[in-house]
């Protein structure tokens, strides 16, 4: 049967030791006085670390070149105040406004397994492999806030500092045919800042 085609970018579905995933999650800073961040976030999407003591979206690996390839977790929502009204404000998404006090909250537990989309058919014997991420035309939802972020099942290859590795297909009956496209994976973290050791940011 084929898959419905509904991606949600990175949405936690349990622990790596098969505990059920317990909603943990850490506060880091989108903007601040001194650096602001034009680029919307959506829940859903994976962040990286700023040389501004800030977070960032990743939108494609490079192959691990970089800096910016170092994950810190999963975007899952923020706190600002809304510059036009001043009113405090909690989104499920980052709209890349003038907020200067913009935290995210980010799921950031480095074991953590989750689901996503991939955009294409994901055969069983492509499991253990490591792969990047994709945008689509639509990068998110500004009604739902959710990331439209899939895996790129093209990518997939023994690169390390590719951000996924996929674990496992999905056991949602609407989603875990693996002949066809859409397929939804599990996945972990592969190229997590707490997960191993890597230069610091000066």
């Amino acid at each position: 049967m084929a898959n419905k085609d509904a991606a949600f970018g990175l949405r936690p579905a349990k622990h790596v030791s098969g505990s059920p995933f317990n909603g943990g999650q850490s506060r880091y800073r989108i903007t601040t006085s001194a650096t602001s961040y034009s680029t919307n976030i959506y829940m859903g999407d994976i962040v990286t670390q700023n040389t501004g003591g800030t977070i960032t979206r990743i939108a494609r690996a490079d192959g691990g070149g970089a800096t910016s390839d170092i994950i810190i977790g999963v975007f899952n929502g923020c706190f600002y105040t809304d510059p036009t009204t001043s009113k405090p404000t909690w989104s499920n998404y980052w709209p890349g406004n003038a907020a200067t006090d913009a935290v995210g909250f980010i799921i950031d537990d480095p074991y953590v397994v989750y689901e996503v989309q991939a955009d294409a058919a994901m055969p069983v014997a492509d499991l253990w492999g490591n792969f990047d991420i994709v945008d689509q035309s639509t990068v998110g939802s500004t009604q739902s806030g959710r990331s439209n972020v899939e895996l790129d099942v093209t990518t997939g290859a023994t690169t390390a500092t590719l951000p996924l590795k996929a674990i496992g297909i999905s056991t949602d009956p609407q989603n875990s045919d693996v002949g066809s496209a859409n397929t939804n994976v599990l996945c972990l973290i592969q190229n997590h800042l707490y997960r191993q050791a890597q230069v610091g940011l000066a």
